[in-house]
């Protein structure tokens, strides 16, 4: 994808693998200054040293999103390693088994929640109060999920918090339209990534179903959700504002 975000600064979480890892190289090898945060320290700081010693910007961060002082820390870090912050994709997320809701556990409620719907909060709140500083403002992309615009049984916790990611992009998006800030969603649909893999070793059956139901017949590559959120951090979508994009070789649009 040409798109140039030289002299950019971006944060992305959950960016030790995955789609996170893709996106923050993505925006590292079009020029931006990338901080990659992730609950696993390690991986952050590796795949950081990696960037640098491709000659690119970057720092590793460990951030547990669901810890508001921790998200705090992360975009001040970034800041004071970078001089401004213009674009975030608030990646990080956990998948929960698959349950029937009235046996499902109240601290699972609680981790899913806080991970993928507090956590997406958490990064919102201080992404928005540094860019609403800054002339340029800046753009904002929440990981939600197909599970946010459908729902399957046995994964209501999951849905419902990933429901909430884009109830949030949606009003948060309609706060900071006037203030030259956008904030969209993308929701890929089974992605190629280190979650998906534990998905297809616990319930291979349920996880071939949802292939089947996937019309371009494969996994999506973390790539092409990368491309997404560059696409929708940049310019080229500056009219584009609380809009939740599917990345789903065509599974919601059956």
């Amino acid at each position: 994808m040409n798109i140039d975000y030289t002299g950019k600064v971006a944060i992305v979480t959950g960016a030790g693998a995955g789609m996170g890892l893709a996106s923050a190289r993505a925006f590292a090898e079009s020029g931006a200054a990338v901080a990659l945060a992730d609950v696993d320290e390690t991986a952050a700081q590796r795949e950081a040293g990696r960037l640098v010693e491709e000659g690119h910007r970057a720092i590793g961060l460990r951030c547990d999103v669901a810890d508001e002082q921790q998200v705090a820390d992360m975009v001040a870090r970034t800041v004071a390693e970078f001089g401004r912050l213009d674009a975030a994709y608030n990646n990080a997320g956990v998948q929960t088994p698959n349950v029937e809701t009235a046996d499902a556990d109240g601290a699972e409620f609680d981790r899913v929640t806080g991970i993928n719907l507090r956590g997406v909060w958490n990064c919102m709140k201080y992404e928005l109060a540094q860019m609403r500083t800054q002339e340029e403002g800046g753009a904002i992309v929440n990981c939600a999920s197909i599970g946010g615009m459908i729902g399957i049984a046995g994964l209501a916790i999951y849905h419902g918090s990933k429901h909430g990611v884009i109830g949030l992009t949606r009003s948060a998006a309609l706060e900071y339209a006037p203030r030259g800030i956008r904030i969209n969603a993308v929701c890929p649909g089974v992605i190629e990534t280190p979650m998906v893999a534990r998905m297809m070793e616990e319930d291979p059956e349920g996880m071939q179903g949802y292939l089947r139901d996937q019309p371009i017949g494969r996994l999506g590559r973390p790539e092409e959700v990368a491309n997404a959120v560059l696409w929708l951090c940049s310019p080229a979508a500056e009219f584009v504002i609380g809009h939740p994009l599917a990345v789903d070789g065509g599974y919601t649009a059956r």
